[in-house]
């Protein structure tokens, strides 16, 4: 587990800061200020999810389980699920996709729940 979440922290935070410097730079001009608003938070949860897959890998080898890989798993999910579909949205401008951000929601949700459950069964 280790290498996979690494490899996926590694991927979403390179991508979550490419995808920064694309909305500071080549979005501005083209996105309302709204739809601006909405890139950017789906990068800064990116971000902020990105740093906890980290911490899940880093915890893989600690604390090894079920739960720990559910949370990593949850956290990437949820990447895929919120900011990617608030980049979609942005991007294309069809609103419909908006239904799918509450789904990655649930997923770092489900994620954080997991880290917290694994920390509460340690001895």
């Amino acid at each position: 587990m280790l290498r996979g979440f690494l490899m996926l922290a590694a991927f979403f935070g390179f991508t979550g800061v490419a995808l920064g410097a694309f909305a500071a730079h080549g979005l501005k001009n083209r996105l309302t200020p709204e739809y601006l608003a909405i890139f950017h938070t789906g990068v800064t949860y990116q971000l902020v999810h990105t740093l906890a897959l980290f911490g899940v890998a880093l915890l893989a080898t600690q604390i090894p389980g079920r739960l720990i890989t559910w949370a990593g798993a949850s956290f990437a999910i949820g990447i895929l699920l919120f900011s990617g579909s608030l980049y979609v949205l942005t991007m294309t401008g069809i609103s419909k996709l908006g239904i799918i951000t509450p789904f990655g929601g649930l997923a770092f949700l489900a994620g954080w729940f997991c880290l917290g459950l694994a920390a509460w069964r340690l001895t």
